[in-house]
């Protein structure tokens, strides 16, 4: 595939001294990124670029808020190396045919990037690296999403762990027993000097979406051990989307939160947990992680699954957590396992259905924590709830949302005829469940 809308990159002179390159991708920063503090520290300039994988676009709807949302980062990130005389260099296409080009208009000396721990983007890197490597030039990749990756928290035998608690401790131990992570903030005297016209949407095909990602709050964090299961009172840092993109780096979060509170930093530890696990299960992407549940027989009824999607099940709390997804890109937590659990449980609809909706609507779409949490809420992932653990979403309703607030704020029919009866039955959709469940581990 052809690079899209290649800048007029060319100044022969200047552009016969060596530079480095650095590569943004999920590290939409400048403050405290890694690959880019040890890229400026050598004494090459150093040219930033971005590249619009079209792999990775193509799959996408073209008024995709997440897209926008890295595109506005990406000119916020213009913007702060216009004050020093520099630029980032936008691309669209095949990241290798990119490649291909960079390195014929350019004398690149070594090239700088960030860990991506996805199976596709471990495959690209590989690929890229090799491409490079023939040129004789060096591709340097660094730690910088996670605080351990994925060799860094094993058992003693040196295999990776499959049930949280157990990691959660040794990560806490390791944590507490490394040097104090401060975040660094990279020199930004050893630029390349550029100027470039950067793409808009439209140039790669999109659209502005009309859905918005909040910025994230930590001022409420103090709150969150006590209320963060109660939707209605939304004591959530919206961080995550944020944290998904790298326009906030771990270290930083870490650094600005109290250590005392545990409950943030147990989520925090959770995402380190699903990465490793999809780094060392890949299988995981589209196969149960526990092969004993291969067996179930899901219903997967089209008709039940699309009013799941629409928030027209008849359960409160069900349809409120889906209007408010499909509306913002947004769930809060509680309510993605209430109606995760829902899908798999009630209705007996595959997980992977499931997954790919919240992979295509949620702002923070993450790989292994959306596959992770999707296969702990059917029970057929790491240290899943038991299969025999069902949330009756009406005795969940009750216990964190008494009042109907959060379902009267996104189910405005919700005390009309108009607002549908229950699709199922709780009491049969269990019995239902428990039977089928049983019946595929007994196949």
């Amino acid at each position: 595939m052809p690079v899209k809308s290649f800048p007029d990159i060319s100044t022969p002179l200047k552009d016969q001294k060596p530079i480095s390159i650095f590569w943004f991708r999920r590290d939409l920063r400048i403050e405290d990124n890694t690959a880019l503090t040890k890229a400026l520290d050598s004494n090459i300039p150093v040219l930033p670029i971005f590249i619009f994988d079209s792999h990775i676009l193509n799959e996408l709807p073209k008024d995709d808020a997440r897209v926008a949302f890295i595109h506005r980062s990406i000119l916020k990130i213009k913007d702060s190396l216009k004050a020093h005389g520099s630029d980032i260099l936008c691309l669209y296409g095949d990241p290798k045919s990119v490649w291909l080009e960079l390195i014929s208009k350019f004398k690149v000396a070594k090239v700088y990037t960030n860990k991506d721990y996805e199976p596709y983007a471990i495959a690209r890197d590989k690929e890229i690296a090799e491409l490079l490597g023939k040129k004789d030039i060096t591709f340097n990749s660094f730690k910088d999403q996670v605080i351990f990756e994925e060799d860094e928290i094993l058992k003693s035998n040196q295999e990776p762990y499959t049930v949280f608690t157990p990691y959660k401790n040794k990560w806490l131990t390791k944590f507490q027993e490394a040097n104090p992570i401060e975040p660094k903030n990279p020199k930004l005297n050893n630029l390349y000097k550029a100027n470039y016209t950067t793409m808009s949407l439209e140039d790669i095909g999109f659209t502005k979406s009309e859905i918005e990602v909040k910025d994230f709050n930590l001022s409420r964090l103090h709150l969150y051990g006590d209320k963060r299961d109660f939707p209605y009172a939304d004591i959530t840092s919206y961080l995550s989307t944020h944290l998904r993109f790298g326009t906030i780096g771990i270290r930083q979060i870490i650094s600005r939160i109290d250590k005392s509170n545990a409950v943030f930093l147990s989520e925090l530890i959770w995402r380190e947990f699903f990465m490793q696990i999809l780094f060392h299960y890949p299988k995981v992407v589209t196969e149960n992680f526990r092969s004993k549940y291969d067996n179930i027989k899901w219903r997967n009824n089209k008709q039940e699954f699309l009013l799941w999607c629409q928030g027209k099940t008849g359960y409160p709390m069900v349809d409120a957590g889906m209007r408010q997804l499909n509306t913002t890109g947004f769930m809060h937590n509680r309510v993605r396992m209430i109606t995760a659990g829902f899908l798999c449980k009630h209705l007996l609809i595959d997980w992977r259905w499931g997954e790919s909706y919240f992979a295509e609507k949620l702002l923070d779409y993450e790989l292994s924590s959306n596959n992770g949490n999707w296969q702990w809420a059917a029970g057929t992932g790491c240290d899943a709830a038991p299969y025999f653990r069902i949330f009756n979403p009406l005795s969940q309703q009750q216990k964190f949302d008494k009042d109907y607030k959060y379902v009267r704020k996104w189910i405005p029919e919700f005390d009309t005829f108009e607002y549908p009866d229950p699709i199922v039955e709780h009491k049969f959709a269990r019995e239902r469940a428990l039977a089928a469940y049983k019946s595929g581990i007994e196949a």
